[in-house]
């Protein structure tokens, strides 16, 4: 028996399949592979970066989903179906539209896939698969279970390696997903476990893909002291609020850390306000500039995260986080179109006020393009908004703002290792930030 493992693509660009350069380890399928029975044979295709083998014979398709690789995952599905192949269908997108993507596969699992797969493949085994599979949010990897490494090998991943020590966020920011699946509560895998995994792996860089690292800082302090004698290297995704714990933050650097994706989101109060990221707002918005000072002495490289277009944002206001970008200094920054994603307060406020654009399913249109903007702004026009935000990555991510950047002593500077990653990472990032602009979603 075999079950082929499929990551989708973005979609195509003047008429050529995109193939992203910075394409990471797909974690999620090398876990599903590592929870597949011994006798059970597996392979990883990734559209990404390779071309799907359509013909080669197959028992399962099991494509995950996630919202802006929706139209290209049910292009594929349609591939396999009219084969003769059975697919499944898991992930985000099917966790926050069951109905819809129920019609574009011959089975779907919602929620956590670990808790679900062991069925999946008994089922397959035997002859029953069913239509619908539910796993509950829960620990990661429960059991400790290993990823399939090998299944990456020879994929042009970059030399990074993927990790998960928790999942959710206990925030409710009104854009974000997270908060709405996981119902803001945590679920961490046993220290030692993760521990075990990362001994596991030759290269000594690993970026945690925790929707927010430190969102529990006893827990993040547990992990944070168990990995100083392991000298990794490490990023993840992390809140402000670190900075209001001086024995988290010595811990963290302590125990390997280069940096975070940071969501600082907006510059203005009200857009803050607007978006309910209170954790950003707790000391006053003045907080900005003491955070940037405090993470350029921890020596952090910071991958700053904006969101443009908040109801209280202008084209003047744009601006100014643009310029905030660039005096502070962040090591990358990603200006985001804000995005109504399905089945999130913002999504639901945007329908309500008919605002939303391209009959509400952006990820479907054949329209859309990818960092465009998929709704009507308070204070701006579609195509404003579009414009700023790929005028904002063009301008943070010129070359002499790349130099400019790689200079700074108290971060890339501060040492050979934290020069060496800016100096690979920086142009990579220019290239695909600005590559994607304009792409459209799915291949037909």
């Amino acid at each position: 028996m075999k079950i082929s493992l499929i990551y989708p693509n973005l979609g195509r660009h003047d008429g050529r399949g995109f193939r992203d350069r910075a394409s990471m380890e797909p974690l999620a399928l090398g876990v599903l592979a590592g929870l597949t029975p011994p006798d059970v044979e597996v392979a990883l295709h990734d559209d990404r970066s390779e071309s799907i083998p359509y013909d080669e014979p197959t028992d399962l398709v099991a494509i995950t989903t996630q919202v802006f690789m929706a139209r290209r995952a049910y292009e594929i599905s349609q591939e396999y179906r009219a084969r003769g192949v059975k697919v499944i269908l898991g992930g985000v997108h099917p966790t926050l539209l069951p109905e819809e993507a129920a019609e574009h596969a011959d089975g779907i699992l919602v929620g956590d896939a670990e808790a679900a797969w062991p069925r999946v493949v008994e089922d397959l085994r035997t002859g029953t698969l069913g239509t619908r599979y539910y796993g509950a949010p829960g620990v990661a990897q429960a059991g400790g279970v290993l990823p399939r490494w090998d299944l990456y090998e020879k994929k042009g991943y970059l030399p990074i390696n993927l990790i998960q020590y928790g999942r959710g966020c206990r925030f409710a920011c009104d854009f974000c997903a997270v908060s709405a699946y996981f119902s803001r509560r945590h679920h961490y895998r046993p220290v030692p476990e993760v521990l075990a995994e990362v001994r596991a792996r030759k290269k000594r860089l690993f970026f945690f893909v925790d929707d927010n690292i430190v969102s529990d800082h006893a827990a993040a302090k547990a992990l944070f002291r168990a990995l100083i004698p392991l000298k990794i290297h490490w990023v993840s995704q992390a809140s402000l609020d670190m900075l209001d714990d001086p024995e988290l933050m010595e811990l963290m650097m302590e125990s390997g850390c280069l940096g975070h994706v940071v969501g600082f989101e907006s510059v203005e109060a009200g857009s803050l306000q607007g978006m309910n990221k209170r954790q950003n707002l707790r000391a006053g918005l003045g907080r900005y500039e003491d955070a940037v000072v405090q993470l350029r002495e921890y020596g952090l490289q910071t991958w700053a995260a904006f969101t443009l277009g908040h109801d209280n944002d202008t084209p003047e206001s744009l601006m100014d986080t643009l310029t905030f970008a660039r005096e502070s200094r962040f090591a990358f920054a990603a200006f985001n179109v804000l995005m109504p994603y399905p089945a999130t307060p913002l999504y639901r406020r945007l329908e309500a006020e008919r605002r939303l654009l391209f009959d509400g399913q952006w990820w479907l249109h054949p329209d859309y393009r990818f960092n465009h903007a998929a709704f009507r702004p308070a204070r701006m026009s579609p195509e404003e908004l579009t414009e700023i935000g790929l005028e904002s990555r063009k301008s943070f991510n010129s070359v002499a703002s790349i130099l400019r950047r790689a200079m700074d002593p108290k971060t890339n500077l501060k040492n050979l290792y934290k020069l060496a990653t800016f100096s690979m990472y920086g142009p990579l990032f220019r290239r695909e930030a600005l590559k994607k602009q304009d792409l459209r979603l799915g291949e037909r």
